[in-house]
């Protein structure tokens, strides 16, 4: 193993950021081996993976989030799902996933899910007769659909990173994204029986009807504006982000749910956290430069196809690893890291990159849900109060669930595959 990889992980395991790890391990190295001149190389590669212009689409997504975030977003899509799903037995869990599906394509962040529709709906359904801890764990069990369902900020890396169309990732993330959505309502709909969950008594009245439908509307048509402006070709995903920031602050200034004055700030917030993603980038793209220096992707490839040339085999193997990971690290930090090393070995093995960026997503997105470390973990815990152990346990169901949809989206590559194709899309 290369010195600078184990300068990396030992830096890390002390507590230094991996943000600051991934730049410090091969830095350190060049050093040591009396290669300083190799510094300016890197500091280069550092700068020159920020400075691309498809990477202008992160925080102009992120832009968009937060001014949806911070309206009156949340409350319509809660009151749309309960229009649609309410009724069924379990109804406000299926109302929390539901809501989840239709906020992904707002956001695209399961943090960002947990921490706002946590807070409206943990403490609904505990008053409708749910336990916290069940509440809390439909809440981020659902969450790690928002990275999957487009547009997703960690599809943008990843295309970014391994050279692959934007585009084709966001249709390729669809049906998986809503077949995640699907089977957690299915094993809720088993719990809502075996344990006599509430359901809606009732029918809604016509002007309900009519209010929830007419508010929850326009919000919907962000993801279709999003989406349908990539593929069909009108807009590039940078561009469909600028009309997202458009569209969305638009909104929200029409339906008065944000004011002039509360601009600047979430303009604050946005920078902070675009910030943060994009110095992952820099860092991930020196130690990237710095792992094929030392020919470790190319020696990763020999020794997975001494083991197997089964592609199948490969992908579950590719899969415990990749779900170990991401009960350590963050989505993005993983694909920045792990996506250079393994990407190579994928078109070695005839694997579709855009059937392999999902399955890389949606397991690492599982991570966020798992722990030690799982950042939608200590979110739901910091929004329900309870301890990151009691909402594992409650987990358990829906860890299944997880586990079933990845492993049948790695084995039928046309979950994934069938829409980009369909669109015209080379996967």
């Amino acid at each position: 193993m290369p010195v600078f990889v184990i300068l990396t992980i030992v830096v890390a395991l002390l507590g230094m950021p991996i943000v600051f790890a991934l730049s410090f391990g091969p830095i350190m190295a060049f050093v040591l081996e009396g290669r300083e001149n190799m510094i300016q190389i890197g500091l280069q590669r550092f700068f020159a993976g920020v400075n691309q212009f498809p990477l202008l689409a992160i925080p102009l997504f992120i832009l968009a989030g937060e001014i949806m975030n911070a309206g009156d977003i949340t409350r319509r899509l809660v009151n749309l799902s309960k229009l649609l799903v309410g009724h069924m037995r379990g109804g406000l869990a299926h109302v929390n996933i539901l809501s989840s599906v239709l906020f992904a394509g707002l956001s695209g962040s399961a943090v960002a899910d947990t921490t706002a529709l946590g807070s409206m709906m943990i403490p609904a359904m505990e008053k409708d007769g749910y336990t916290r801890r069940f509440a809390t764990a439909v809440t981020a069990a659902s969450s790690i659909i928002g990275p999957v369902i487009p547009p997703s900020i960690i599809m943008i890396v990843y295309a970014y990173i391994m050279n692959v169309s934007v585009g084709a990732l966001f249709a390729a993330g669809f049906i998986p994204g809503l077949l995640m959505g699907v089977s957690l309502m299915l094993m809720t709909a088993y719990l809502a029986r075996k344990h006599d969950f509430p359901r809606r008594e009732g029918a809604p009245s016509k002007q309900e009807i009519i209010r929830d439908t007419t508010q929850g509307f326009f919000p919907l048509l962000t993801p279709v504006i999003i989406l349908g402006g990539i593929l069909l070709g009108i807009v590039s995903p940078t561009e469909a982000a600028v009309v997202a920031v458009v569209y969305a602050l638009g909104l929200s200034l029409c339906i008065r749910s944000l004011g002039f004055r509360d601009v600047p700030r979430l303009f604050v917030q946005a920078s902070r956290a675009s910030a943060s993603v994009l110095l992952m980038v820099g860092s991930a793209s020196l130690f990237g430069w710095a792992l094929n220096m030392a020919g470790v992707p190319q020696s990763l490839a020999t020794a997975v196809l001494g083991v197997t040339e089964n592609p199948i085999i490969f992908l579950l193997l590719i899969n415990l690893v990749l779900f170990v990971v991401g009960m350590f690290l963050d989505a993005g930090p993983a694909i920045l890291i792990v996506g250079p090393i393994l990407g190579p070995t994928m078109l070695g093995m005839d694997i579709s990159p855009v059937h392999f960026a999902v399955i890389m997503c949606l397991n690492l997105t599982v991570g966020l849900a798992t722990p030690p470390f799982g950042l939608v973990l200590f979110a739901s815990a910091a929004v329900s109060g309870l301890r990151v152990g009691a909402i594992v346990r409650a987990m358990l169901p829906f860890y299944i669930v997880h586990v079933v949809v990845l492993l049948a989206i790695t084995m039928i590559p046309d979950i994934s595959l069938a829409l980009p194709r369909w669109l015209g899309f080379p996967v």
